[in-house]
């Protein structure tokens, strides 16, 4: 098999394709974070009632994700992306039904929470893996950023749609747009690059696609999950991104809006601040896709740990009313880290199987990372009705944060580099 000349290589429209969908998988993850207070209003439940739902839909997110990548590489990554989306359009649109909270846990928090957790970052793994050898550093952080953007874009325009038009809107809305996306990835979206004859972008002549797996879908994540509990690196990769799932989508992710609305901010203002942060994750995670291709990536994390450990201990100091200089100075920084760590990590999740299971492998790390923001999500609204306030949860967050950079420092020690990079 020889690669033909192309002014573009057809792995860059998968990447535009993924970057797309994962896009939109974000905008619909994030819309329970604008839905906590509108709830409240419409409903009178408690915060704690209504964050155990959206704790759930975190950890679904991730629990789904080893199985979805093992169900990629045996199925195909177009089937599994459009039921994905169905299944999200269908539990987004029941959730305009619900009259109790556990309504709202059965629809928003379990069938949206497995539907977008089909899709996740093992999509963006897998289709970097397949397609891609040099360069797959930044084409990981690429498709990383989409959550960004997807949080940028949407997060602002669902706020207003709940506070206008009511709560409603927003899962008419997501159920409306998930749909959409399931013919353009049946026309767009093209499996690996053998299928058209093609080697991935950056492979040698001699390069050989990793063995497929004879295990069936659920025994392939389960196997892998077994033989990688077995080796130290895959603790190591599987604790820190818990608590970087716990420090993200978890704590800030879904509670910023409250903890600023409880220090006066309006609820819109408050979505506006977030999705800046997406602004800048795309920015740095960019930036953090370079480096991965050049630097050492446990020494990456060190810094992208310690440095957010560090601004979430001033998070409780720097909320007011209105934007505040040194609030934007911690939206930008955190913006900036936010999902910095996912580059790096995808590179040495190849350290625990090899490259043959490293999508499987990050499908598990990342189930730890929604493991961790469940945690937060639902923890912190424990701690914000048992004390009055976030700032407890902050700290506990930034705590962890700084123990995980000493740690990361000790992933695949002794692992030449060239290893990772194949």
């Amino acid at each position: 098999m020889s690669a033909p000349s192309r002014r573009i290589h057809p792995g860059w429209i998968a990447v535009a394709v993924t970057f797309a969908t994962l896009m939109a998988t974000a905008g619909f993850r994030s819309a329970p974070s604008v839905l906590i207070v509108p709830l409240e209003d419409a409903f009178g439940w408690s915060r704690s009632d209504i964050s155990l739902a959206v704790a759930i839909n975190v950890l679904l997110f991730g629990l789904v994700a080893p199985f979805a990548a093992a169900l990629m590489e045996k199925f195909g990554i177009r089937k599994v992306v459009m039921s994905a989306l169905t299944t999200v359009s269908i539990g987004a649109f029941l959730t305009i039904f619900i009259q109790a909270p556990w309504q709202l846990i059965a629809t928003w928090g379990v069938i949206v929470g497995v539907g977008t957790g089909s899709m996740a970052l093992v999509f963006a793994a897998t289709v970097a893996n397949r397609w891609f050898v040099e360069k797959r550093g930044i084409v990981t952080g690429l498709l990383t950023a989409a959550t960004a953007t997807g949080q940028l874009i949407f997060l602002p325009g669902l706020s207003h749609l709940a506070l206008t038009y009511g709560w409603k809107s927003v899962s008419i809305t997501v159920a409306s747009c998930s749909l959409a996306v399931v013919p353009f990835i049946y026309l767009f979206l093209r499996e690996k690059p053998a299928d058209l004859g093609l080697l991935p972008y950056g492979a040698p002549a001699d390069w050989q696609a990793p063995a497929v797996s004879e295990l069936s879908a659920g025994a392939l994540a389960i196997d892998t999950l077994k033989q990688s509990s077995k080796n130290r690196d895959f603790w190591f990769l599987f604790g820190s991104f818990f608590v970087c799932g716990l420090s993200t989508s978890g704590l800030i992710g879904t509670h910023f809006i409250p903890a600023a609305h409880d220090h006066g901010m309006p609820t819109t203002l408050a979505a506006s601040l977030l999705a800046m942060v997406g602004v800048f994750d795309v920015i740095g995670t960019l930036c953090s896709g370079w480096l991965t291709d050049r630097y050492d990536p446990r020494k990456l994390l060190f810094f992208y740990y310690g440095l957010r450990g560090l601004s979430l201990f001033l998070l409780p100091s720097i909320l007011f009313s209105t934007i505040h200089p040194s609030t934007l100075v911690f939206v930008i920084f955190y913006g900036l880290d936010w999902v910095a760590t996912v580059p790096p990590t995808i590179m040495l999740c190849r350290a625990v199987l090899g490259p043959s299971r490293a999508s499987v492998v990050y499908g598990w790390v990342f189930a730890a990372h929604q493991i961790g923001g469940a945690v937060a999500a639902f923890g912190a609204a424990i701690l914000r009705v048992q004390i009055g306030d976030y700032a407890v949860a902050f700290y506990i967050s930034g705590a962890m944060c700084i123990i995980t950079a000493y740690f990361v420092l000790q992933i695949a020690k002794g692992v030449d580099d060239k290893v990772l990079r194949t």
